[in-house]
């Protein structure tokens, strides 16, 4: 069992907002464009990489990852710029992580040659599904077979891969994820991100709930029992559920993810990226402009794609911390996080969570139990002092 991290540490998230299709799940900030001018794309963010590291002196970078949109529609040179600019910027680690969000088509996995001679290290793959009736309803352009060699080839190239997958889908039983899940751990990756399907506002999903669609999603006992056999499942084939979706062998977790789980510090580039930069006491939100257009024209007239930046309160700082901490198998550190804000997580409040089998507290560590991460929203919110 890992300890808390007493710092962080320092990566760089870097948003492609382009993809070639939009998903009807998906609520992240991602485009359909054509005609996109690479040349233009790679030089403003390069410049906005040059402008974050002068900010932020004296951090070592640990991580990037690239994710979006999706990022395998991009060009490996573009991927080369923006690695080589931001490992000038910045000292790095010897063991840097560069972690690139690829989809499963043809035209991405072309690219994976090149990506891997730009420098990236570890490829996501964004399986989401090895059905073909799901692959459709998610809105997938690929099938299951362009997955399942996708994945191949990736492994045959890149160090690390990771795979993601959505369950809890409509009409999917129990027996059916088991069957699914034990075919993608098959396939031998040494990561899994493994997402219950949440329906989220302004989505094509959304919309169609709202008409009356999507009967079929699972109850809230079913999604229990869901989550609870995928913990079993992937306890039981060597995975780690070191985070609450998210699954890995030994050596295998996501080290930029943890840079944010783990409250750290990260540069965050690109059309409506956020970040995080300074210390305790000291912590910055940042915020990129989200309209592509927009952030591109703003980056050329005025050197920056910001959009806004504001000072993160202690109580503020100490939240994030403990909400993301706790997503972690690991926990968080007490010390740390009274360090931030005194009253969060007093001890007549942690008592009662420990007695009633949601939390585990060992020394320093305070972490949540299996039974904890299926209500984890109401344990943080008892910790925080709310109702």
């Amino acid at each position: 069992m890992t300890r808390p991290a007493a710092d962080g540490g320092f990566g760089l998230y870097v948003h492609w907002p382009f993809c070639t299709s939009k998903c009807p799940y998906c609520d992240f900030n991602s485009h359909v464009a054509g005609g996109i001018d690479q040349m233009a794309w790679a030089d403003a963010l390069c410049r906005e990489i040059r402008r974050a590291a002068a900010e932020t002196r004296g951090e070592r970078l640990e991580s990037i990852f690239f994710g979006g949109g999706t990022p395998s529609t991009m060009p490996p040179a573009t991927v080369a710029a923006v690695i080589e600019t931001a490992t000038d910027a910045w000292s790095s680690t010897p063991e840097i992580e560069i972690t690139l969000e690829a989809n499963p088509g043809s035209s991405d996995v072309a690219a994976f040659e090149g990506f891997a001679a730009a420098g990236v290290n570890r490829l996501s793959v964004g399986v989401q599904s090895l059905r073909d009736p799901a692959l459709r309803a998610l809105g997938r352009r690929h099938d299951a077979a362009e997955a399942v060699a996708a994945v191949a080839r990736a492994q045959r190239i890149f160090p690390r891969v990771s795979l993601d997958l959505i369950y809890a889908r409509e009409n999917q039983s129990v027996g059916e994820w088991v069957s699914e899940l034990t075919e993608a751990i098959g396939l031998g990756t040494g990561h899994l991100s493994l997402y219950q399907l949440t329906i989220e506002p302004g989505t094509p999903f959304a919309a169609r709930r709202a008409r009356g669609g999507l009967r079929g999603l699972p109850d809230e006992d079913l999604g229990a029992e869901l989550f609870a056999v995928t913990q079993e499942i992937c306890s039981a084939a060597g995975f780690s559920a070191y985070e609450v979706s998210n699954h890995a062998r030994a050596g295998e977790a996501s080290r930029h993810n943890l840079v944010y789980w783990r409250g750290g510090r990260w540069a965050g580039v690109g059309p409506g990226a956020h970040g995080r930069l300074g210390g305790a006491g000291a912590r910055v939100a940042t915020e990129a402009i989200r309209a592509p257009g927009k952030w591109l024209a703003a980056v050329s007239a005025v050197g920056s794609g910001e959009a806004c930046r504001t000072a993160v309160p202690a109580g503020e700082a100490a939240e994030e911390y403990l909400i993301m901490a706790l997503r972690l198998e690991e926990g968080l550190s007490l010390r740390r996080l009274r360090g931030l804000d005194p009253t969060v997580a007093a001890a007549e409040r942690t008592a009662p969570l420990v007695a009633d089998g949601l939390l585990l507290q060992d020394g320093d560590r305070l972490a949540a139990t299996l039974a904890g991460r299926l209500v984890l929203d109401a344990v943080i919110v008892a910790l925080a002092g709310g109702e």
